[in-house]
């Protein structure tokens, strides 16, 4: 078992189950404290990190390329945030970032019709950034 998140760790997230998920862009150095002990990676490209990670193949302002892929990286980062320090991120932390942030809220509970408003108020406030993106949020539990 690892060590959660301090709150007020900058991109923290906290769910409404209690556990809290860092989001932040790959190309911002990551912030000062602990590092992430998993991460999920949002890119077109695997990125090199050294903590243990999944990637998600998705290009950026697009959708995931397998959204199957995509719920079952999310249920792994739901499952991991009990007990380790989880992070979520793609290249800038905001479109991509946000729209699995809004998937996992809606999979810890939160309505499908509010997940958008939910996670640019707890993360950041313009979070998710295309209509597709947010129509994706709007209809995950469907997919």
């Amino acid at each position: 078992m690892g060590e959660l998140w301090e709150p007020g760790t900058p991109g923290l997230l906290v769910l409404p189950s209690g556990r809290a998920v860092r989001g932040r862009a790959v190309v911002r150095p990551p912030p000062a404290g602990p590092e992430p002990e998993w991460g999920l990676y949002l890119l077109a490209r695997p990125p090199m990190v050294p903590w243990a990670s999944r990637w998600v193949r998705w290009r950026d302002f697009r959708l995931p390329a397998d959204p199957a892929d995509l719920r079952a990286a999310l249920l792994e980062v739901l499952a991991r945030a009990a007990d380790d320090r989880v992070e979520v991120a793609c290249r800038g932390g905001t479109g991509r970032t946000g729209t699995a942030l809004a998937c996992l809220a809606v999979l810890d509970g939160v309505p499908a019709a509010d997940a958008v408003g939910y996670v640019r108020r707890g993360y950041r406030p313009r979070a998710v950034e295309t209509r597709a993106q947010r129509r994706f949020v709007a209809r995950f539990q469907s997919l």
